[in-house]
């Protein structure tokens, strides 16, 4: 009867001890980073600085013979969503109009910020941003020709030759900016964007209005100017981080289909976990 009595007790305390075991073990936060680390791989994001240049003032140089320039643009990622961005090119051309004939050739600097309000999946590294820059060229004008105006409909003016340079003119502006950019190689991109401009202010000549300025483009209302640019670049990759990571569907946990892909609701769930982890690390 006691030897019964002890055996009970023995295998009493043994069960007592494997269900406290077994909730350490549930309660151990080693053993529970171990079961999450199985379902969340860690893609790092790569930071470093973009170079291209613009195609578009590249092949108009080639087909319109009014018309050469070229333009190098950067930009750099300094957090997740921000980039610092530059460009810096030069302009000539020349305007043959009905009623007078002259000539741009400057420089410009524009300097500014991109924010990429797109969010990528796991590693890639595409952009869909709004931004802004100001924009300082300094150039020169040069009056081929022009034609006095006249109110008189019956008698043509003629054309008055005076090939007189201007220079040391100079421009303010500010742009809004929208575009885009998509990796189409390991480290090369493709992107366009749209420019609004707003002049700040301008030095021109006391007889002659700056009618185009080099980054402004061609001035309309007096003070508006509009443009595009459709480049090709390559990131120079200089660090990575682990900062912002991103969870890879495990199809044990998630729901799946008849094919093995996700239903809707997963793939929305798994970008607002990534979206929250991205939040609580910033």
């Amino acid at each position: 009867m006691k030897k019964k009595l002890i055996s009970k007790y023995i295998i009493s305390f043994c069960f007592i001890l494997i269900v406290l075991y077994g909730r350490a073990q549930e309660n151990n936060p080693n053993t529970t980073q171990q079961q999450n680390s199985k379902e969340i791989k860690i893609y790092p994001q790569r930071y470093g600085l973009r170079l291209g240049i613009d195609l578009f003032r590249i092949t108009r140089s080639v087909y319109d013979k009014t018309y050469n320039g070229f333009e190098i643009t950067g930009d750099y990622r300094f957090s997740n969503n921000l980039y610092f961005a530059a460009e810096l090119g030069h302009d000539r051309i020349n305007k043959n109009e009905d009623i007078y004939d002259f000539t741009t050739n400057g420089n410009y600097l524009k300097l500014g910020v991109d924010i990429n309000l797109h969010q990528n999946w796991m590693d890639r590294e595409d952009l869909i941003y709004v931004g802004f820059r100001y924009g300082f060229s300094s150039f020169s004008q040069n009056l081929n020709w022009y034609k006095p105006y006249t109110t008189d409909p019956y008698f043509e003016t003629s054309k008055v030759y005076v090939d007189k340079k201007y220079s040391g003119l100079s421009a303010h502006w500010l742009e809004f900016v929208v575009g885009l950019k998509t990796r189409v190689f390991n480290n090369v991109f493709v992107g366009f964007s749209m420019r609004l401009n707003g002049l700040i202010t301008q030095k021109q000549p006391d007889d002659f209005e700056n009618l185009f300025i080099p980054g402004f483009n061609k001035k309309h209302s007096g003070s508006i100017g509009v443009g595009f640019n459709y480049s090709v670049s390559y990131l120079i990759p200089l660090y990575k981080s682990k900062k912002n990571h991103f969870i890879i569907p495990d199809k044990s946990v998630h729901k799946t289909d008849l094919e093995d892909n996700l239903s809707e609701s997963e793939e929305l769930k798994i970008i607002n976990e990534n979206k929250q982890s991205i939040e609580e690390e910033q």
